[in-house]
């Protein structure tokens, strides 16, 4: 069982067309991922790297049966790409598009979620079941399959984990990049649980940075749930100064809760295994699961 997209993920991509569209999609396809169409405004019924491409979400639904979407489209438009396919009926909305508007993604959030569909993103690279389907930019050759959940703010870092794990030996079973934009449409703590209740998972990396209280709110709510899954956990931004933004719009220090340190601090008393550096992730993996 995997979490979010497996092989039989059917998959269009929004923003086909375009450059980035293009060029992710290729490797998507090249990697096996079920992509059974894309969709660009005006030129629907033309044919695109093999697959059909259609006007519109709704379309692309009813002749294909798409059930997950992917976003590529330019920021101004990326938040009604988002509600057109929460209004089609995509399960699963996986949104690469970075810059949106804050007020636009707040509107795009509440609609996804007052229909109870999954959104992950904006500002991520995607989600990655290895051996099955890569729905993001990541490189699928770093992913191994295993058991093994990620759960990362940073594109990178979820890179460096997975690399970090399968030189161990061991392998991911689901990676998810949940973004680092202020507003996001799956949280630390919403990932954490989908892999913690995924029997194939036996252990979750997560992988978090300075700024906000999504890693304490998993934290704590890791400790409450009383499972016996491991967690291993890392903190970027240690030595950021405060007020001062680093690499994510999201990832600046408000407050004293919001430091590395104060983070790392809350998930060591939740019980979450943590480490000083991404170099340590794999072998502390390796260490939790003997």
């Amino acid at each position: 069982m995997s979490v979010l997209v497996n092989k039989d993920s059917k998959i269009i991509v929004q923003g086909f067309t375009g450059s980035e569209g293009t060029f992710h999609a290729e490797q998507m396809i090249e990697y096996g991922t079920n992509v059974v169409g894309g969709v660009t405004p005006g030129k629907g019924g033309q044919e695109h790297l093999g697959k059909p491409v259609f006007n519109t979400v709704s379309e692309a639904v009813e002749q294909t049966g798409a059930d997950t979407s992917i976003i590529f489209v330019p920021p101004a438009f990326a938040s009604d790409a988002i509600m057109e396919a929460a209004n089609a009926g995509i399960k699963v909305i996986i949104t690469i598009t970075e810059g949106i508007p804050v007020a636009d993604m707040i509107k795009a959030y509440d609609y996804v979620k007052s229909r109870g569909l999954h959104l992950i993103g904006p500002n991520c690279p995607g989600v990655i079941t290895p051996g099955e389907a890569k729905v993001g930019i990541m490189p699928g050759f770093v992913f191994e399959k295993g058991k093994v959940g990620l759960v990362s703010k940073s594109g990178t870092l979820t890179y460096e984990a997975a690399d970090q794990v399968v030189r161990q030996g061991l392998g991911i079973s689901t990676a998810i990049g949940i973004g680092g934009d202020p507003i996001i449409g799956t949280t630390t703590r919403e990932a954490m649980e989908l892999l913690i209740s995924d029997p194939e998972t036996e252990c979750v990396v997560m992988i978090g940075e300075i700024g906000g209280q999504l890693e304490a709110e998993a934290a704590r709510w890791y400790k409450a749930s009383g499972s016996g899954k491991p967690v291993v956990g890392f903190i970027a931004g240690e030595t950021a100064p405060a007020g001062r933004t680093m690499g994510h719009a999201g990832a600046i220090v408000g407050g004293s809760d919001d430091t590395a340190q104060a983070k790392k601090q809350i998930m060591k008393e939740c019980g979450i295994h943590v480490v000083d550096s991404p170099a340590q992730i794999g072998m502390k993996v390796k260490e939790v699961l003997s």
